[in-house]
């Protein structure tokens, strides 16, 4: 079972100094949340039996909401740190589920070398999407899922955040991985930069085949971007838009997290982690390591 609240570990009587703290955004949806996060969290801890898992969210919006609206305190990124040096944790991995190395990423950089010195090992894995082999991974896993609407009169779309910062060329690279790959069909833009839902209609419209749009979330979870952004009822959205230019929409509300094909991305990144830093065998201080 995923961890929820302020649970020590995920699986009862584990006793480790080692621990993974699966630190995500988070969502009010508690259905979507045990789909994609707790998924992630579940696959990790399947991968690493003998570690102790623990679940940290970064929004403060949202950890408000789940205490007052459902009484479920979760901690935010400082709480796990604190709850794990008092518990005795030496060596932790932290696996952001992150999708790309944004501002959000660093700020979970910055926290984690202020409690550098309370572990003797702190690791940060890696977002979602930082070399060539996770793009391959994720486009694998992309397109495998969307097939069957692989028909040439159909444009499938994913719906990404954006982010100010540099790391939002990533979205850049993925569409050109995509293209390069021969999946012509695909394509990726983002609520809160570039490319935007008007750069998302020029190159559908390059292709006068296209009679139909699948819009899919490009996040972990399908949230509230989702909900609104991608499918408002009566107001904006992505799918207004397009219907208004013609197209025949449809929205499939499945985030990445729960995919199994994604999940093991965020476990290679660990395994990668572990290895790099030599985690099972450290015994001495070390400084923070970010992966």
């Amino acid at each position: 079972m995923a961890a929820t609240g302020n649970e020590k570990t995920i699986v009862k009587g584990k006793t480790t100094d080692t621990a993974i703290l699966v630190v995500s955004f988070g969502t009010s949806c508690n259905e979507n949340r045990e789909r994609t996060i707790g998924a992630i969290e579940n696959s990790i801890q399947k991968a690493f039996p003998e570690y102790d898992v623990r679940r940290a969210f970064t929004s403060r919006i949202i950890l408000d909401k789940l205490k007052v609206r459902d009484g479920l305190e979760i901690d935010n990124v400082e709480q796990a740190l604190d709850r794990m040096a008092a518990d005795g944790i030496k060596k932790l991995v932290v696996q952001p589920t992150h999708l790309l190395a944004g501002l959000e990423y660093t700020d979970l950089a910055n926290i984690l070398h202020k409690y550098e010195h309370k572990f003797e090992l702190a690791v940060l894995g890696k977002p979602l999407l930082s070399d060539t082999a996770d793009y391959e991974a994720v486009i694998k896993a992309i397109t495998d899922q969307t097939s069957s609407y692989d028909d040439g009169q159909t444009a499938i779309c994913y719906l990404g955040h954006g982010t100010k910062a540099d790391a939002n060329h990533a979205y850049e690279i993925l569409q050109q991985k995509l293209k390069t790959a021969g999946f012509a069909n695909y394509y990726i833009g983002t609520v809160k930069a570039e490319p935007n839902l008007r750069d998302i209609i020029t190159a559908v419209k390059k292709n006068a085949s296209y009679k139909k749009i699948l819009l899919k979330p490009l996040m972990v979870v399908a949230g509230s971007h989702a909900n609104y952004d991608m499918d408002g009822k009566g107001g904006f959205s992505w799918r207004t838009v397009l219907e208004e230019e013609g197209y025949c929409v449809e929205c499939c509300f499945e985030g990445l997290g729960q995919l199994a094909d994604i999940q093991d991305i965020y476990v290679m990144h660990i395994r990668k982690a572990v290895a790099t830093a030599n985690l099972v065998n450290c015994v001495r201080n070390c400084n923070f390591t970010a992966q």
